[in-house]
């Protein structure tokens, strides 16, 4: 299936590891021009390597990089036609009454502020040239909450919430929005979670209904569909890849 995206412009930020990676890998497997976003400089020069796109030094947690961001991704490869809001989850607290107002605030800013500043920018363009995509990676924790990860169980269904509005403002503009929400996949995060991918996937085997870990290239593959142009009559949906382990409908 040719999924149109050649050529197309897609920023990805949190792109230099685990699911952001694979998505940027997959967009670029497709014919996309991808500029990959993260903190990490080592790892953004791996990553552009990997998929011939180019790396940007981004902290989603600063508001006032945000203008920077899309102003160099812009002059460098052109407008953006995709954007994947891809940020790390937030720490763990095992008591939710016990998290400072720091972290509190600092979640909330990478998770909803952050990629809205970033659609406040970009939309716009979207709209005038017919054609935009936008995709958050979210977590299955948006749709049922999980024990100790009480700011992603708050702040990312946000996001989903801002995105449903604006799906049903531009969808007659070509401009879609959608959000994967992942549940137990093989990444670094999960696996210090659980003090090593071993135990990881030995718990996965018991409760995960597929009996294993995802990979992140399974979420990337969902992610990619839902940003082509085969996907132009989906918007504001949320896509649990989580294997079944999610019990609510």
């Amino acid at each position: 299936m040719d999924l149109g995206l050649s050529g197309r412009v897609a920023l990805v930020t949190g792109g230099s590891r685990g699911i952001g990676r694979a998505i940027a890998v997959a967009l670029a497997a497709e014919g996309a021009r991808v500029a990959i976003a993260a903190r990490s400089p080592a790892a953004l020069e791996a990553v552009a390597e990997a998929t011939g796109g180019r790396g940007y030094v981004f902290d989603s947690s600063s508001l006032a990089a945000v203008d920077a961001l899309v102003d160099a991704v812009s002059a460098d490869l052109g407008p953006v036609e995709i954007y994947v809001a891809n940020t790390g989850g937030p720490p763990r607290f095992e008591d939710p009454l016990s998290i400072p107002a720091g972290e509190w605030e600092a979640a909330h800013r990478a998770l909803v502020v952050s990629p809205m500043l970033v659609l406040a920018r970009i939309v716009p363009g979207m709209r005038e040239r017919g054609f935009g995509r936008v995709l958050a990676v979210s977590s299955s924790s948006a749709r049922e909450p999980l024990p100790g990860l009480q700011l992603s169980t708050v702040n990312r269904p946000g996001l989903l919430a801002a995105m449903k509005l604006l799906a049903r403002e531009n969808a007659a503009h070509a401009v879609t929005f959608n959000a994967v929400l992942p549940g137990r996949i093989a990444t670094d995060r999960l696996a210090s979670g659980y003090g090593g991918i071993d135990a990881a996937e030995a718990a996965a085997r018991s409760e995960v209904p597929a009996g294993r870990l995802g990979t992140p290239e399974e979420v990337a593959a969902a992610a990619v569909f839902l940003c082509s142009q085969a996907a132009g009559y989906v918007t504001g949906q949320s896509l649990l890849v989580d294997g079944g382990l999610t019990r609510s409908w």
